[in-house]
């Protein structure tokens, strides 16, 4: 017999997708009204996508594409975030070897996980200048800490059992470490990688504004109070949005769901 509930719970389900996008723009279009009734240019959703479009279809902005700005914010992104990947790597690997150099190192990555990213701005100053080496430096520092500081609680989380089996079968350290340790962190390694990638990403854009160097999503928003381009600004708020979407629901979830089947932590 077919399924006469089928067609109520797919429009339930639509509408619980429709209802979320509505109701944001109804309170912008209410913001926009209430802001533009004491006199300010407050861009409404219209006048936004117009500028989008004609953004994606070539405009310009600040002398630069918007895919320009888009790919420079991403770039520093990724080059930062892999930088603080592979630095908790390495902290996570010397902390679950030896619990002599984890009571050394963790106290320290505790601390850094606790400073905002924007505070660390006048150190990026001082060790960079005013260049993109600045901004890289602040995402390696904000990403570094959420990643290790799970990796090495997944690490210490292994049961005693698995390793005295690899043990009494001769494995050795590195082999202890690359199947047993490192294979029972994967869901904390997945916590703390996403945990990094959004305060990563939220700190490029942040220090694009502060550090600045020409292009950037970021960038282009601080500028546009110079130029009272405020629809330019709500575009970039909305492609900082869309990047976010598209990394933590296409990307991330993807290789999450990879990397875990890899390590044998669901059935095929």
């Amino acid at each position: 017999m077919p399924d006469v509930s089928a067609g109520p719970r797919l429009f339930v389900r639509r509408l619980l997708v429709v209802a979320p996008i509505a109701l944001g723009l109804g309170l912008w279009l209410a913001v926009a009204w209430v802001v533009r009734g004491r006199g300010a240019p407050f861009p409404g959703p219209a006048e936004t996508l117009v500028y989008l479009l004609e953004a994606l279809r070539g405009r310009e902005l600040l002398g630069h594409s918007i895919y320009a700005h888009v790919g420079a914010s991403v770039g520093r992104w990724a080059v930062g975030f892999l930088g603080g990947f592979l630095g908790a790597i390495v902290v996570a690997v010397l902390a679950g070897a030896s619990r002599v150099l984890e009571r050394i190192l963790m106290p320290l990555v505790y601390v850094l996980q606790l400073v905002p990213g924007l505070a660390w701005v006048p150190v990026a100053i001082l060790l960079f200048g005013l260049s993109n080496q600045a901004t890289v430096f602040m995402i390696v520092v904000t990403a570094l800490g959420p990643i290790a500081v799970n990796m090495v609680a997944g690490i210490r989380s292994a049961k005693e059992e698995h390793l005295r089996v690899a043990r009494m079968a001769g494995a050795g350290t590195g082999e202890i470490l690359l199947h047993v340790l490192l294979p029972g962190s994967v869901p904390h390694l997945m916590s703390g990688l996403r945990v990094g990638l959004g305060n990563s990403w939220r700190v490029v854009v942040a220090a694009e504004m502060v550090v600045g160097s020409g292009m950037g999503l970021g960038y282009s928003i601080i500028q546009s109070r110079w130029t009272l381009d405020y629809a330019s600004a709500f575009v970039c708020i909305i492609l900082i949005c869309l990047v976010g979407l598209v990394v933590e629901y296409v990307g991330f979830t993807r290789l999450e769901a990879a990397t875990v089947k890899r390590w044998g932590m669901v059935r095929s």
